[in-house]
């Protein structure tokens, strides 16, 4: 993907759970079709840390089967830094197991995010354009 397209109130709704999460990391999927992001999932963090994440497994599954009913694809995984860079860790690029999706990091360290989007593939990090509409 060249690039991740995501429209204005489903980027808002991203950063507005990042916030929420708040000391810990909060984390989502990111679903559409293409390179445009269709539907927010926000989900749980099943390991509340303020450097770590997991996605609720069973929210993680309601989520793959819906986007599946709709004919779209995980798009990315997003998660939060609260007290770091939006740049994937050593830990992100370790646990990163869907090649084929982009991973979006928030990063709240600095006060306003910055949102970042990479592509991370057999120990590369590549950062892809992330486009809000």
């Amino acid at each position: 993907m060249d690039r991740l397209i995501i429209p204005r109130h489903i980027f808002d709704g991203m950063v507005a759970h990042c916030r929420a999460g708040l000391p810990d990391e909060a984390c989502g999927i990111l679903a559409g079709t293409g390179s445009e992001v269709a539907v927010l999932y926000t989900m749980t963090n099943a390991d509340p840390s303020p450097v770590s994440y997991l996605m609720e497994p069973g929210e993680q599954l309601t989520a793959f089967r819906d986007m599946r009913e709709k004919g779209m694809q995980m798009l990315a995984v997003f998660h939060s830094h609260p007290q770091s860079p939006a740049y994937p860790s050593a830990k992100d690029q370790s646990l990163a197991f869907y090649e084929d999706s982009l991973y979006v990091i928030v990063g709240l360290a600095e006060g306003e995010p910055v949102v970042k989007a990479f592509s991370l593939r057999g120990g590369e990090v590549a950062e892809t354009p992330l486009v809000v509409r």
